[in-house]
């Protein structure tokens, strides 16, 4: 599991000719594969491996944000683990046992993490759905939990990375969406930075969508990415 790219693009279509077509194009530019609850809902288990297939060597982030009771994230995690990906992720908001029981079930090739807050979240967002003011804070204390739990990582926004690199050290795994090249439209997500701003900063892979998806040339826009870098 050494040498994962430092970028993982966000392909969540119900469209499985066009996510080949896109992982054919970006896998050999360096590029790694974010496969979300879109995707998994439409092709299930075997869509992952067919992707894995289609493109030897491609690196797969496995979205799904398990959340449940322990037993049963375990079981979920002990499924999709062995599908050869990267990396799959569960909700730190969980708890502590929830994190254990899905790490202990966790196929030792793929690292898991968990979620903190959801980079669509911000600040007044946070507060409505019931956590204490000051989200950076409640990112942090879910990120050391997780650490606490065992896992390999979380996924943050970019606005976190050097206080959960200071809480949790150099070798924890920081999976940060909400990455826009210099000049690319927001979108939905409200906490935001730029490739090379989040790299400096400490993150370890950066997920990027439509600035790449959207791109006349998707192996170009990668390429133009980490040149940045």
């Amino acid at each position: 599991m050494t040498n994962l790219p430092k970028i993982y693009c966000a392909i969540d279509t119900p469209d499985i000719a066009h996510a080949k077509n896109l992982i054919s194009q970006i896998v050999p530019a360096g590029c790694g594969v974010k496969l979300g609850m879109e995707f998994f809902n439409a092709f299930g288990p075997q869509g992952v491996k067919e992707m894995i297939e289609d493109v030897p060597g491609t690196s797969i982030f496995l979205d799904l944000k398990y959340h449940d009771i322990p037993n049963t994230v375990a079981g979920a995690v002990r499924a999709a683990s062995t599908l050869g990906v990267s990396y799959l992720n569960v909700h730190a908001s969980g708890g502590l046992e929830m994190m254990k029981a899905a790490k202990e079930s966790c196929a030792p090739g793929t690292k898991l993490i968990a979620v903190t807050l959801l980079t669509s979240i911000d600040e007044a967002e946070a507060t409505r759905i019931g956590y204490q003011d000051g989200l950076k804070d409640r990112v942090v204390q879910l990120a050391k939990l997780t650490q606490e739990a065992g896992l390999d990582g979380v996924v943050c926004s970019a606005h976190e990375i050097a206080d959960i690199r200071a809480a949790c050290g150099p070798d924890f795994a920081l999976m940060v969406p909400g990455i826009r090249p210099a000049g690319s439209e927001t979108g939905d997500q409200k906490r935001v930075m730029t490739p090379k701003d989040a790299l400096t900063a400490g993150a370890t892979h950066l997920v990027i969508g439509r600035p790449i998806t959207k791109a006349d040339n998707p192996a170009q826009a990668v390429q133009d990415i980490l040149d940045t870098l």
